[in-house]
């Protein structure tokens, strides 16, 4: 029995950020060589709990420390991977709210802090712009 091409799409499981400033801007990230800003984070590792993958791979990608315990879990999304055809992230989100600057480090090479009432004119990945933003211009209010 062969798998047909309307298969399943593989699953990247990743933790990602709705990083929000003191000013309400959420933090978008594009990594080297790709063209589409999406949410801060990463891959969740074998055995790894989904807080701590974000809180790592925060560190690893904007020098941003957090303390697990200040991610506050909003919900799971899914959406096609931008930079990866045929394969679908599986998102576990947190709001982290931050007031330190961040400095683009490993894989990424940009970071932007948009007004989530727009898309910053950015090409965006469509975890970012079809769930995530939207999420947070809906739960604005209720997010504070």
């Amino acid at each position: 029995m062969s798998l047909s091409a309307t298969a399943v799409p593989s699953i990247i499981r990743i933790a990602a950020a709705l990083l929000i400033g003191a000013d309400g801007r959420t933090l978008l990230v594009r990594k080297r060589g790709t063209q589409a800003f999406m949410q801060p984070g990463g891959k969740i590792e074998v055995g790894e709990q989904p807080v701590h993958a974000l809180a790592r791979e925060l560190e690893e990608e904007l020098g941003l420390r957090i303390d697990p315990s200040q991610a506050r879990y909003l919900q799971q999304f899914s959406a096609p991977a931008a930079n990866e055809p045929g394969f679908e992230v599986q998102a576990e989100v947190f709001l982290v709210r931050i007031d330190t600057p961040v400095t683009p480090a490993a894989e990424i090479e940009e970071v932007c802090w948009i007004d989530p009432a727009g898309d910053g004119d950015l090409f965006l990945a469509p975890l970012t712009r079809d769930l995530i933003l939207p999420f947070y211009r809906k739960a604005q209010a209720t997010l504070a």
